[in-house]
């Protein structure tokens, strides 16, 4: 399949042919880092410049995910025969508001079934959508034509947003009237910044709606089949962000608790830094055969799972290439070897069918 452009328009479409099981090329001068994340994690072929007709040889679809490519592009699938699609669904004007506000809504774990009915709806309201990587983005189908997509992914070791820009952004189009949603990955509030970016629109004087979304911490050891919790194993499970390492001048968490507490472990953002946790909660007492799990990629058809101890696991994950985003499961319940669900299909695109 072929996507003419590389800004933000192209994200929907480029993850919903992904879920379907499509090759995807994308041809356009500027990527948005979350293409280019893509590409880089061999997800997609991309190419930086303006599409021309002979890019079109090869495919099946087109998506114009470019307005000014429109009249050039459909001119060119005419003349081939090829099928052509737009990449929104949605041709309603521009509402008019008086006044402006932000709806910060967790996605879930990237997967568009797992999106709130109400946060689809936000996103089937905006004006502007503010997205960061690990959103579910292929329901930026669903926004309206006439809204603005503005990509601020974080890149891990590359190419970022800062936060303080994200907040001025979620600022700004509030205060021109919008209705501005900002559609997080898992939850706002779980290791998300909702928090910082709560407080700032609460400062400049706007209305703030939060709509809570499913936590990678919860959803991504869940579709791999671990629960968290068992009745004859646990009572209690821990998540901690494993950004900063042991150690780190900037870690306030007590490795040594965490290591002696018997309840489960989940750790976020820890890729990088999984080899000198687990070392340090084996030297902090954790037996080394405690059971381990990373899962990488949790709803989307990249998903795959790694399993072993926490002594090995860091280098078992390292040896089959596992990349952010995962997450690690630490305890008893990570060896349960519970049989891997299929992760959900998206849903049909109507309002009926997203499931909450």
């Amino acid at each position: 399949m072929l996507v003419a452009g590389a800004g933000a328009d192209a994200l929907g479409p480029v993850r919903s042919l992904l879920n379907a099981g499509a090759v995807v090329r994308v041809v356009g001068h500027a990527p948005v880092d979350s293409l280019v994340d893509l590409a880089e994690r061999g997800q997609i072929g991309l190419e930086r410049r303006s599409p021309s007709p002979v890019d079109l040889g090869a495919a099946h679809l087109v998506v114009v995910a470019d307005p000014a490519l429109d009249e050039a592009v459909r001119a060119w699938c005419v003349e081939l025969g090829i099928p052509l699609v737009g990449s929104r669904r949605s041709e309603a004007p521009s509402p008019v508001r008086r006044q402006g506000s932000v709806v910060l809504v967790g996605g879930g774990p990237g997967n568009p079934g797992l999106i709130t009915v109400a946060g689809l709806a936000a996103v089937r309201g905006a004006d502007v959508v503010v997205t960061d990587r690990l959103a579910p983005l292929a329901v930026l189908d669903e926004a309206p034509a006439h809204a603005e997509v503005i990509d601020v992914a974080k890149i891990p070791r590359g190419a970022f947003t800062s936060q303080e820009r994200i907040n001025e952004l979620l600022v700004e189009h509030a205060r021109a009237g919008k209705r501005v949603v900002r559609l997080k990955g898992g939850d706002p509030f779980v290791f998300g910044r909702g928090g910082e970016e709560w407080q700032a629109c609460v400062e400049a004087g706007l209305p703030v709606e939060v709509i809570p979304g499913v936590s990678s911490a919860l959803s991504g050891p869940a579709l791999a089949g671990v629960p968290l919790t068992h009745r004859t194993l646990t009572q209690g499970f821990t998540v901690v962000s494993g950004h900063l390492p042991p150690g780190d001048p900037g870690s306030t968490l007590d490795w040594g608790a965490l290591a002696r507490s018997g309840t489960t472990l989940v750790v976020l953002m820890g890729i990088a830094t999984l080899p000198a946790i687990t070392a340090e909660l084996v030297a902090q007492g954790m037996t080394a055969t405690t059971p381990a799990v990373t899962v990488m990629e949790a709803g989307l058809p990249g998903q795959r799972s790694v399993t072993g101890t926490v002594a090995d696991i860091a280098r078992l994950g390292e040896e089959a290439a596992v990349r952010a985003p995962a997450v690690t499961v630490i305890g008893q319940v990570a060896g349960l070897s519970l049989q891997s669900p299929a992760a959900p299909a998206p849903p049909p695109r109507d309002a009926s069918s997203a499931s909450g």
